[in-house]
């Protein structure tokens, strides 16, 4: 079985955390190289906010090239635990809400 990434790195004021299957130094110089990320499939109704916000802007990228400034710390992990997007000041999670039905007028 391949190893298992989990990746954090500062993006647009945002600390991400990912996951990944694949890391290396970049043929640019200065990055690392971030392949095969991994997202969660859900079958069911519950859907995860933050994950799918997280596919929808990462779900077609072959490799993640993140300068190495930007990166917080990556570990080697057992299993995948929950993408997220915190803010970088206080560390608390970003939560995209649900569009609510606008009100009647």
């Amino acid at each position: 079985m391949k190893p298992l990434y989990k990746i954090t790195f500062l993006n647009a004021g945002k600390i991400y955390e990912l996951y990944a299957r694949k890391i290396a130094s970049g043929a640019l110089w200065g990055f690392t190289e971030v392949a095969e990320l991994v997202f969660d499939v859900h079958d069911g109704v519950v859907i995860d906010p933050t994950e799918e916000r997280l596919r929808d802007e990462f779900g077609n990228t072959r490799v993640l090239h993140l300068p190495m400034q930007s990166i917080v710390r990556i570990e080697e992990v057992e299993k995948k635990g929950q993408s997220a997007i915190r803010d970088a000041a206080t560390g608390e999670k970003v939560v995209t809400p649900f569009p609510l039905p606008a009100k009647p007028r």
